[in-house]
Protein backbone atom coordinates (compact mmCIF):
# COMPACT_ATOMS: atom_id res chain seq x y z
CA UNK A 1 0.00 0.00 0.00
CA UNK A 2 1.35 3.38 -0.76
CA UNK A 3 1.23 6.23 1.73
CA UNK A 4 1.30 10.34 1.54
CA UNK A 5 0.73 12.99 3.96
CA UNK A 6 -2.45 13.67 1.89
CA UNK A 7 -4.25 12.48 -0.29
CA UNK A 8 -6.38 15.51 -2.60
CA UNK A 9 -9.35 13.96 -4.80
CA UNK A 10 -10.52 16.00 -7.36
CA UNK A 11 -7.77 18.06 -9.25
CA UNK A 12 -9.78 20.65 -10.68
CA UNK A 13 -9.16 24.60 -8.93
CA UNK A 14 -9.97 23.71 -5.55
CA UNK A 15 -7.44 20.54 -5.45
CA UNK A 16 -4.87 21.89 -7.59
CA UNK A 17 -4.79 25.04 -4.62
CA UNK A 18 -4.71 22.57 -2.09
CA UNK A 19 -1.87 20.58 -3.32
CA UNK A 20 0.07 23.50 -3.90
CA UNK A 21 -0.17 25.31 -0.38
CA UNK A 22 0.73 21.50 1.40
CA UNK A 23 3.72 20.86 -1.33
CA UNK A 24 4.83 24.73 -0.56
CA UNK A 25 5.21 23.70 3.25
CA UNK A 26 7.05 20.68 2.39
CA UNK A 27 4.08 18.19 3.17
CA UNK A 28 3.92 14.60 0.47
CA UNK A 29 0.85 15.22 -1.55
CA UNK A 30 -1.05 13.35 -3.58
CA UNK A 31 -3.47 14.24 -6.10
CA UNK A 32 -6.44 12.25 -7.58
CA UNK A 33 -8.65 12.93 -10.58
CA UNK A 34 -11.07 10.88 -12.48
CA UNK A 35 -10.30 12.74 -16.03
CA UNK A 36 -7.92 11.97 -17.85
CA UNK A 37 -6.68 15.61 -17.60
CA UNK A 38 -6.48 17.61 -14.57
CA UNK A 39 -7.94 21.41 -14.04
CA UNK A 40 -11.08 20.56 -13.96
CA UNK A 41 -13.55 23.63 -14.90
CA UNK A 42 -10.58 25.75 -15.20
CA UNK A 43 -9.86 23.87 -18.76
CA UNK A 44 -13.02 25.05 -20.53
CA UNK A 45 -13.08 28.70 -19.01
CA UNK A 46 -11.46 31.16 -21.69
CA UNK A 47 -13.05 34.00 -20.37
CA UNK A 48 -11.03 36.57 -18.40
CA UNK A 49 -12.00 36.24 -14.42
CA UNK A 50 -13.35 39.07 -12.56
CA UNK A 51 -12.63 40.60 -9.27
CA UNK A 52 -8.77 42.11 -7.90
CA UNK A 53 -5.14 41.49 -9.67
CA UNK A 54 -5.30 39.52 -6.32
CA UNK A 55 -8.12 37.19 -7.64
CA UNK A 56 -6.25 36.86 -10.83
CA UNK A 57 -8.62 39.19 -12.62
CA UNK A 58 -8.18 39.65 -16.06
CA UNK A 59 -6.48 36.24 -17.00
CA UNK A 60 -8.18 33.53 -18.58
CA UNK A 61 -9.35 30.27 -16.76
CA UNK A 62 -7.24 27.86 -18.84
CA UNK A 63 -3.84 30.01 -18.01
CA UNK A 64 -5.03 30.14 -14.68
CA UNK A 65 -5.06 26.29 -14.57
CA UNK A 66 -1.93 25.82 -16.51
CA UNK A 67 -0.25 28.06 -13.85
CA UNK A 68 -1.55 25.75 -11.35
CA UNK A 69 -0.69 22.58 -12.97
CA UNK A 70 3.28 23.98 -13.57
CA UNK A 71 3.08 24.87 -9.84
CA UNK A 72 2.52 21.53 -8.68
CA UNK A 73 4.64 19.73 -10.91
CA UNK A 74 7.53 22.13 -9.67
CA UNK A 75 6.62 21.50 -6.10
CA UNK A 76 6.72 17.42 -7.02
CA UNK A 77 3.06 16.71 -6.26
CA UNK A 78 2.39 13.19 -7.82
CA UNK A 79 -1.07 13.70 -9.77
CA UNK A 80 -2.74 10.22 -10.75
CA UNK A 81 -5.36 11.14 -13.56
CA UNK A 82 -7.98 8.24 -14.52
CA UNK A 83 -8.19 7.47 -11.18
CA UNK A 84 -12.18 7.17 -9.93
CA UNK A 85 -12.09 6.92 -6.55
CA UNK A 86 -14.84 4.21 -4.75
CA UNK A 87 -13.91 4.10 -0.99
CA UNK A 88 -12.88 6.07 2.02
CA UNK A 89 -11.94 3.47 5.03
CA UNK A 90 -12.35 4.80 8.50
CA UNK A 91 -8.27 5.03 9.02
CA UNK A 92 -7.74 7.24 6.23
CA UNK A 93 -7.27 4.43 3.26
CA UNK A 94 -8.29 5.61 0.08
CA UNK A 95 -9.39 3.11 -2.51
CA UNK A 96 -9.04 3.64 -6.36
CA UNK A 97 -8.81 2.29 -10.10
CA UNK A 98 -5.95 2.97 -11.93
CA UNK A 99 -4.90 1.25 -15.18
CA UNK A 100 -7.57 -1.61 -14.40
CA UNK A 101 -6.29 -2.56 -10.96
CA UNK A 102 -7.71 -1.81 -7.72
CA UNK A 103 -4.99 0.48 -5.41
CA UNK A 104 -5.24 1.63 -2.11
CA UNK A 105 -3.03 4.66 -0.53
CA UNK A 106 -3.17 5.52 3.19
CA UNK A 107 -2.94 9.18 4.05
CA UNK A 108 -2.67 11.55 7.37
CA UNK A 109 -5.49 13.96 5.88
CA UNK A 110 -7.90 14.12 2.98
CA UNK A 111 -9.10 16.66 1.07
CA UNK A 112 -12.35 15.97 -0.70
CA UNK A 113 -12.40 18.68 -4.05
CA UNK A 114 -14.75 16.88 -5.93
CA UNK A 115 -17.16 19.92 -7.56
CA UNK A 116 -20.37 20.09 -8.41
CA UNK A 117 -22.69 17.76 -11.22
CA UNK A 118 -25.41 19.76 -13.66
CA UNK A 119 -28.91 19.77 -12.45
CA UNK A 120 -31.29 18.73 -15.50
CA UNK A 121 -34.75 19.47 -16.50
CA UNK A 122 -37.05 16.52 -17.36
CA UNK A 123 -39.93 17.69 -20.26
CA UNK A 124 -41.31 15.68 -23.60
CA UNK A 125 -38.46 15.10 -25.49
CA UNK A 126 -35.67 15.44 -23.34
CA UNK A 127 -33.63 11.86 -23.87
CA UNK A 128 -33.27 13.37 -27.69
CA UNK A 129 -29.80 12.98 -28.65
CA UNK A 130 -29.21 16.73 -29.01
CA UNK A 131 -30.58 17.68 -25.44
CA UNK A 132 -27.37 18.37 -23.18
CA UNK A 133 -25.81 20.48 -20.33
CA UNK A 134 -23.79 23.60 -20.98
CA UNK A 135 -20.95 22.15 -19.13
CA UNK A 136 -20.78 19.52 -22.01
CA UNK A 137 -21.27 22.15 -24.81
CA UNK A 138 -18.52 24.16 -23.44
CA UNK A 139 -16.08 21.02 -22.90
CA UNK A 140 -17.23 20.10 -26.44
CA UNK A 141 -16.32 23.60 -27.80
CA UNK A 142 -13.46 25.17 -25.94
CA UNK A 143 -11.42 21.71 -25.11
CA UNK A 144 -12.23 19.73 -27.99
CA UNK A 145 -12.95 22.27 -30.37
CA UNK A 146 -16.37 20.24 -31.92
CA UNK A 147 -19.34 22.40 -32.29
CA UNK A 148 -22.36 20.48 -30.34
CA UNK A 149 -24.97 22.03 -33.05
CA UNK A 150 -25.51 24.89 -35.33
CA UNK A 151 -29.36 25.66 -34.06
CA UNK A 152 -29.11 25.96 -30.15
CA UNK A 153 -31.51 27.19 -27.58
CA UNK A 154 -30.04 27.78 -24.22
CA UNK A 155 -32.10 27.43 -21.06
CA UNK A 156 -31.12 29.08 -18.00
CA UNK A 157 -29.79 32.70 -17.70
CA UNK A 158 -27.18 32.26 -14.83
CA UNK A 159 -23.93 33.20 -15.32
CA UNK A 160 -23.06 29.26 -17.28
CA UNK A 161 -25.64 29.55 -19.33
CA UNK A 162 -24.71 33.79 -20.42
CA UNK A 163 -21.06 33.03 -20.68
CA UNK A 164 -21.41 29.56 -22.56
CA UNK A 165 -23.79 31.31 -24.63
CA UNK A 166 -21.43 33.67 -25.90
CA UNK A 167 -19.17 31.51 -26.25
CA UNK A 168 -21.13 28.99 -28.27
CA UNK A 169 -21.54 32.57 -30.86
CA UNK A 170 -17.81 33.09 -30.89
CA UNK A 171 -17.45 29.00 -31.88
CA UNK A 172 -20.01 30.07 -34.82
CA UNK A 173 -23.20 28.80 -33.24
CA UNK A 174 -26.32 30.26 -33.76
CA UNK A 175 -28.23 30.76 -30.32
CA UNK A 176 -31.90 31.66 -31.16
CA UNK A 177 -32.39 32.17 -28.17
CA UNK A 178 -31.87 32.29 -23.84
CA UNK A 179 -35.32 30.92 -21.54
CA UNK A 180 -35.56 31.29 -18.15
CA UNK A 181 -38.46 30.44 -15.93
CA UNK A 182 -37.96 33.16 -13.44
CA UNK A 183 -38.83 36.42 -13.76
CA UNK A 184 -35.04 38.03 -13.98
CA UNK A 185 -32.29 36.85 -15.12
CA UNK A 186 -29.91 34.99 -12.88
CA UNK A 187 -26.30 36.04 -14.01
CA UNK A 188 -24.41 39.24 -13.91
CA UNK A 189 -25.64 41.73 -15.98
CA UNK A 190 -22.38 42.50 -17.76
CA UNK A 191 -22.62 38.97 -19.01
CA UNK A 192 -26.25 39.53 -20.41
CA UNK A 193 -25.53 42.66 -22.18
CA UNK A 194 -23.16 41.08 -24.41
CA UNK A 195 -25.54 38.37 -25.01
CA UNK A 196 -28.14 41.17 -26.32
CA UNK A 197 -25.39 43.44 -27.88
CA UNK A 198 -25.32 40.15 -30.34
CA UNK A 199 -28.84 39.88 -31.18
CA UNK A 200 -29.94 37.31 -29.01
CA UNK A 201 -33.12 37.47 -27.51
CA UNK A 202 -33.42 36.30 -23.46
CA UNK A 203 -37.09 35.52 -22.61
CA UNK A 204 -37.51 35.38 -19.10
CA UNK A 205 -40.96 33.68 -17.59
CA UNK A 206 -40.55 31.41 -20.06
CA UNK A 207 -39.72 27.58 -20.13
CA UNK A 208 -39.83 24.50 -22.36
CA UNK A 209 -42.82 22.79 -23.17
CA UNK A 210 -41.48 19.74 -25.56
CA UNK A 211 -39.01 18.66 -28.04
CA UNK A 212 -39.62 17.24 -30.77
CA UNK A 213 -37.54 15.02 -33.62
CA UNK A 214 -36.97 11.66 -35.47
CA UNK A 215 -34.01 10.23 -33.72
CA UNK A 216 -32.25 13.85 -33.09
CA UNK A 217 -33.98 17.34 -31.73
CA UNK A 218 -35.20 19.60 -34.57
CA UNK A 219 -37.48 21.69 -33.20
CA UNK A 220 -38.62 22.79 -29.23
CA UNK A 221 -42.12 24.68 -27.81
CA UNK A 222 -41.39 27.23 -25.26
CA UNK A 223 -44.14 29.03 -23.26
CA UNK A 224 -44.82 31.63 -21.34
CA UNK A 225 -45.60 31.10 -17.54
CA UNK A 226 -47.02 33.26 -14.84
CA UNK A 227 -45.91 33.68 -11.39
CA UNK A 228 -47.27 30.42 -10.17
CA UNK A 229 -45.13 29.13 -12.75
CA UNK A 230 -48.18 27.79 -14.46
CA UNK A 231 -48.16 28.23 -18.25
CA UNK A 232 -49.78 31.47 -19.96
CA UNK A 233 -52.29 30.24 -22.84
CA UNK A 234 -51.47 30.69 -26.38
CA UNK A 235 -48.32 31.85 -25.53
CA UNK A 236 -46.04 29.09 -26.69
CA UNK A 237 -43.68 29.75 -29.49
CA UNK A 238 -41.85 27.28 -32.05
CA UNK A 239 -38.14 27.39 -32.52
CA UNK A 240 -36.09 25.27 -35.44
CA UNK A 241 -32.70 23.92 -33.39
CA UNK A 242 -30.74 20.64 -33.35
CA UNK A 243 -29.71 21.43 -29.58
CA UNK A 244 -30.77 22.50 -26.48
CA UNK A 245 -28.39 23.27 -23.37
CA UNK A 246 -29.03 23.16 -20.26
CA UNK A 247 -28.03 25.46 -17.48
CA UNK A 248 -30.30 25.26 -14.21
CA UNK A 249 -27.70 24.94 -11.83
CA UNK A 250 -25.25 22.56 -9.94
CA UNK A 251 -25.25 20.14 -7.45
CA UNK A 252 -22.35 19.25 -5.53
CA UNK A 253 -20.61 15.81 -6.02
CA UNK A 254 -21.32 14.45 -2.24
CA UNK A 255 -20.71 10.63 -2.79
CA UNK A 256 -17.12 10.58 -1.26
CA UNK A 257 -18.24 12.72 1.42
CA UNK A 258 -21.39 10.39 2.15
CA UNK A 259 -19.33 7.35 2.05
CA UNK A 260 -16.75 9.05 4.85
CA UNK A 261 -19.39 9.22 7.06
CA UNK A 262 -19.50 12.64 6.96
CA UNK A 263 -22.19 14.76 8.77
CA UNK A 264 -24.69 17.20 6.34
CA UNK A 265 -26.45 19.96 6.26
CA UNK A 266 -29.23 21.30 3.52
CA UNK A 267 -28.79 24.80 2.41
CA UNK A 268 -30.60 25.51 -0.83
CA UNK A 269 -28.44 28.16 -1.81
CA UNK A 270 -25.32 26.53 -1.42
CA UNK A 271 -26.88 23.72 -4.25
CA UNK A 272 -28.63 21.09 -1.46
CA UNK A 273 -26.89 18.78 0.95
CA UNK A 274 -23.30 19.91 1.72
CA UNK A 275 -21.03 18.41 4.64
CA UNK A 276 -20.67 20.10 7.85
CA UNK A 277 -17.31 21.90 8.38
CA UNK A 278 -15.53 24.26 10.11
CA UNK A 279 -13.41 27.83 9.28
CA UNK A 280 -10.06 25.30 8.86
CA UNK A 281 -12.89 23.31 6.48
CA UNK A 282 -12.56 19.90 8.49
CA UNK A 283 -15.47 18.02 8.31
CA UNK A 284 -17.20 16.43 11.27
CA UNK A 285 -14.72 13.08 10.67
CA UNK A 286 -11.10 14.27 12.03
CA UNK A 287 -8.57 14.35 9.23
CA UNK A 288 -11.33 14.87 6.24
CA UNK A 289 -11.54 18.24 4.86
CA UNK A 290 -13.22 19.78 2.29
CA UNK A 291 -12.99 22.82 -0.29
CA UNK A 292 -14.40 23.87 -3.42
CA UNK A 293 -18.16 23.37 -5.07
CA UNK A 294 -18.31 20.17 -2.29
CA UNK A 295 -19.33 22.82 0.17
CA UNK A 296 -21.74 25.09 -2.00
CA UNK A 297 -21.57 26.12 -5.56
CA UNK A 298 -19.31 29.04 -6.13
CA UNK A 299 -17.31 30.56 -8.81
CA UNK A 300 -13.77 29.19 -9.45
CA UNK A 301 -11.88 31.91 -7.91
CA UNK A 302 -13.25 30.79 -4.24
CA UNK A 303 -13.06 27.55 -4.70
CA UNK A 304 -9.25 28.02 -5.24
CA UNK A 305 -9.63 30.38 -1.65
CA UNK A 306 -10.99 27.07 -0.55
CA UNK A 307 -8.46 24.88 -1.66
CA UNK A 308 -5.80 27.32 -0.24
CA UNK A 309 -7.86 27.24 3.02
CA UNK A 310 -8.07 23.66 3.21
CA UNK A 311 -4.55 23.50 2.71
CA UNK A 312 -2.94 25.53 4.75
CA UNK A 313 -4.82 23.92 7.51
CA UNK A 314 -4.08 20.21 6.54
CA UNK A 315 -0.29 21.76 6.54
CA UNK A 316 -0.69 22.90 10.31
CA UNK A 317 -1.93 19.61 11.32
CA UNK A 318 0.99 17.93 9.59
CA UNK A 319 3.04 20.14 12.00
CA UNK A 320 4.43 21.81 8.53
CA UNK A 321 3.63 25.32 10.19
CA UNK A 322 2.80 26.47 13.19
CA UNK A 323 -0.19 27.50 14.92
CA UNK A 324 1.21 31.88 14.32
CA UNK A 325 2.29 31.37 10.67
CA UNK A 326 -0.82 29.46 9.79
CA UNK A 327 -3.00 31.83 11.63
CA UNK A 328 -1.48 34.82 9.55
CA UNK A 329 -1.81 32.76 6.04
CA UNK A 330 -5.51 31.44 7.02
CA UNK A 331 -6.43 35.26 7.82
CA UNK A 332 -4.62 36.68 4.03
CA UNK A 333 -7.27 34.03 2.68
CA UNK A 334 -10.55 34.47 4.31
CA UNK A 335 -9.51 38.31 3.64
CA UNK A 336 -9.76 37.31 -0.37
CA UNK A 337 -13.15 35.06 0.41
CA UNK A 338 -14.53 37.84 1.92
CA UNK A 339 -13.91 40.40 -0.43
CA UNK A 340 -15.29 37.43 -3.23
CA UNK A 341 -18.35 37.26 -1.43
CA UNK A 342 -19.79 41.18 -1.68
CA UNK A 343 -21.93 42.60 -3.74
CA UNK A 344 -25.77 41.45 -5.28
CA UNK A 345 -24.69 37.78 -5.75
CA UNK A 346 -21.88 37.33 -3.80
CA UNK A 347 -23.40 38.90 -0.57
CA UNK A 348 -26.27 35.46 -0.53
CA UNK A 349 -23.56 32.88 -0.80
CA UNK A 350 -21.77 34.71 2.08
CA UNK A 351 -24.80 34.16 4.40
CA UNK A 352 -25.64 30.74 3.47
CA UNK A 353 -21.74 29.90 3.56
CA UNK A 354 -21.66 31.37 7.57
CA UNK A 355 -25.18 29.23 8.14
CA UNK A 356 -23.04 26.07 7.06
CA UNK A 357 -20.02 27.31 9.51
CA UNK A 358 -22.98 27.96 12.13
CA UNK A 359 -23.63 24.63 12.32
CA UNK A 360 -20.98 23.12 14.71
Amino acid sequence: MKYSDAVIIGAGPAGLAAAVEIAKAGGQVTLLDENNKPGGQLFKQIHKFFGSSEHLAGTRGYNIGQQLLETTKDLGVEVILDAPVHGIYHDRVVSFSHKGKEQSIAAQKIILATGASENTLAFPGSTLPGVMGAGAAQTMINVHQVLPGKKILMVGTGNVGLIVTYQLLQAGADVLALIEAAPQIGGYGVHAAKIRRAGVPILISHTIKEVWGNDEVEGAMVTQIDKDWQPVPHTEKHFDIDTICIAVGLSPLTELAWLAGCRFTYIPRLGGHVPIHNSDMETTVPGIYVAGDITGVEEASSAMEEGRLAGIACAQALGLYDAERALILKDQVWDRLNALRTGPFGEGRRQAKEELLNVL
